[in-house]
């Protein structure tokens, strides 16, 4: 064989084995979660870490499940995220905004389902910001007559 040849069926191999991921990202509050699904056996990660022992309460390992279950595809992705910033249940309102985002890139038919259920659309809620002169973003010092 020539040595052509033989880089040919190098890269004939590397070719039949891609490992393709779907991106999605998510925010909430001040969180922002990046989103990699792929073909797998459902398990998820987040921060390296898995999903039990990364959020502790179970209404946000619920709410992390909820794409999957929303669209019947629960145990049929891999989900690995990258949180940064907010507390627990920010993070997991990112993360939930991320799977959803990337299973609608894997299958435009989920729009309406997700829709539907509330998760594509992006909470807009954030903490308001402290003004000078108050002690929080609205408290004020106390009154007093005298």
């Amino acid at each position: 064989m020539s040595e052509q040849e033989l880089l040919s069926e190098v890269e004939v191999e590397e070719a039949e084995v891609p490992v393709e991921y779907v991106w999605g990202l998510g925010r909430r509050k001040t969180a922002v979660a990046r989103v990699r699904l792929r073909r797998g056996g459902g398990k998820i990660s987040v921060n390296s870490k898995d999903l039990e022992n990364y959020f502790t309460e179970d209404r946000d390992r619920q709410r992390v499940r909820s794409p999957f279950t929303v669209t019947r595809t629960l145990g049929m992705y891999d989900c690995m995220a990258n949180v940064s910033g907010g507390g627990f249940t920010g993070q997991a309102g990112a993360v939930t905004l991320g799977i959803a985002r990337a299973l609608v890139k894997i299958d435009e038919n989920f729009t309406g389902l997700l829709r539907d259920a509330g998760l594509l659309t992006r909470d807009p809620r954030m903490s308001e910001r402290k003004k000078y002169g108050l002690h929080k973003a609205r408290r004020a010092t106390q009154f007093s007559k005298r």
